[in-house]
C-alpha cells in the first residue's frame, strides 16, 4: 500500500522560512518523480514544484528563487524548503508521486497523493 505523508506545515511569518517533508512508503521511491502542489481557500489546486528521479527540478515562476525542492532517496523523503514566504503562499500543500517520465505539472499525471499539510503565512 502506497502512502505519502506530509509534515512540517504551520504558521510562519512573511520573510521567514519553513521546510515541508513528504515521507513515502510502499513504493520504490527513487524511481518516482515527486511533485508538490497547493490549494488555497476558494482556489483550484495548483502545481508548485517537481523533482525527477534524476534530480531535475522545475518550479512555477512565483516561487522561483524562494522555494527549493529536494529528495533523499535513502530516507524515501522529499522536501520543500520555503524561504521568504509571502501571504499568497498560504495554502494546503500536498506531495504526489508519478512514474511518468519528464517534467510533470498536471494533477492528472500523478498516481499517488498525500493528505496535505496547512501552511499559513502571516504578514
Amino acid at each position: 500500500q502506497v502512502q505519502l505523508a506530509e509534515s512540517g506545515g504551520g504558521l510562519v511569518q512573511a520573510g521567514g522560512s519553513l521546510r515541508l517533508s513528504c515521507a513515502a512508503s510502499g513504493l520504490t521511491f527513487r524511481r518516482y518523480n515527486i511533485g508538490w502542489f497547493r490549494q488555497a481557500p476558494g482556489k483550484e489546486r495548483e502545481f508548485v514544484a517537481t523533482i525527477s528521479s534524476s534530480d531535475t527540478t522545475y518550479y512555477i515562476d512565483s516561487v522561483k528563487g524562494r522555494f527549493t525542492i529536494s529528495r533523499d532517496n535513502a530516507k524515501n523523503t522529499s522536501y520543500l524548503q520555503m524561504n521568504s514566504p509571502k501571504s499568497e503562499d498560504t495554502a494546503v500543500y500536498s506531495c504526489a508521486a508519478t512514474l511518468n517520465l519528464g517534467v510533470r505539472t498536471s494533477i492528472r499525471e500523478y498516481q499517488y497523493w498525500g493528505q496535505g499539510t496547512q501552511v499559513t503565512v502571516s504578514s
